[in-house]
């Protein structure tokens, strides 16, 4: 056999290889659309009978074993019955269930992370807001674990697309009180009688409405939606990878007592 025909041969064998890799959760979503929707939503929603399996909720089991078991003994106390299925099937199934609730972790993407490192913390601005460990603003959420706690498209729509309403306890609004003193800042807290403000300066103060003239929208401090734009694709690429890679792995827990 010649060289060439050798290589063409690895070449059509990792192929294969990569193929096989990537149908395990593709056969777990076929078999869960079939036998698990009488009760789950199709594709992991939550459905009229069984919440939803791509969901964050608190006591949702995470280890693979336990999902195993899980589908194929059932749960006692509750409406999950044990499964038909075989066991090659259901680990087809953990496999999609897994693909459901992976982060940007499990799914890094390709850039210069120190590069992209250096656009959030440079060009971009993102350190004026946010921290990552330990380094950067208070006037939006800490993105220490972001890509351990949030899937990649979440990410990147943060980056690209509008926000209807800011996230509670970072709406950025102007105060001006009575006496016509002006601060600027995100809204911490709220009630009928006083509001709590994180300034500019990271500096908490407390308003007392009876004393406060008007709270208007403050733009210059809402987060950019359009970094595609400002950002030239390398960049944005880079910074992508940089944020990909931002927290740690949770351990899997979540084993329910039978």
């Amino acid at each position: 056999m010649s060289v060439t025909m050798l290589y063409k041969a690895a070449g059509l064998t990792l192929i294969l290889l990569l193929h096989l890799a990537a149908q395990p959760s593709e056969q777990g979503r076929v078999l869960y659309n079939k036998s698990c929707t009488a009760c789950h939503g199709l594709d992991g929603e939550a459905g009229d009978r069984a919440p939803a399996l791509a969901g964050e909720r608190r006591f949702r089991l995470t280890a693979d074993n336990d999902i195993f078991d899980a589908i194929k003994s059932g749960i006692n106390g509750t409406l999950m019955p044990p499964t038909s299925l075989k066991e090659t099937e259901i680990r087809f199934v953990v496999a999609y269930i897994r693909s459901l609730r992976a982060t940007a972790l499990d799914t890094p993407v390709k850039g210069d992370v120190e590069a992209g490192r250096a656009v959030f913390f440079g060009k971009a601005e993102c350190s004026k807001c946010h921290m990552i460990a330990g380094k950067g603003g208070l006037l939006a959420p800490d993105l220490s674990n972001v890509a351990g706690e949030r899937k990649l498209a979440v990410i990147r729509d943060a980056l690209t697309k509008s926000r209807p309403f800011p996230l509670r306890g970072y709406k950025p609004v102007r105060i001006t009180t009575a006496r016509g003193l002006v601060a600027k800042g995100v809204v911490k807290n709220e009630n009928n009688f006083s509001v709590q403000l994180l300034d500019i300066d990271g500096r908490l103060g407390l308003f007392e409405l009876s004393e406060v003239a008007s709270i208007d929208p403050e733009p210059e401090l809402a987060m950019p939606r359009d970094y595609q734009k400002r950002l030239t694709s390398a960049e944005f690429q880079n910074l992508l990878a940089f944020l990909s890679r931002q927290g740690e792995r949770q351990p899997a827990t979540g084993r329910r007592p039978r």
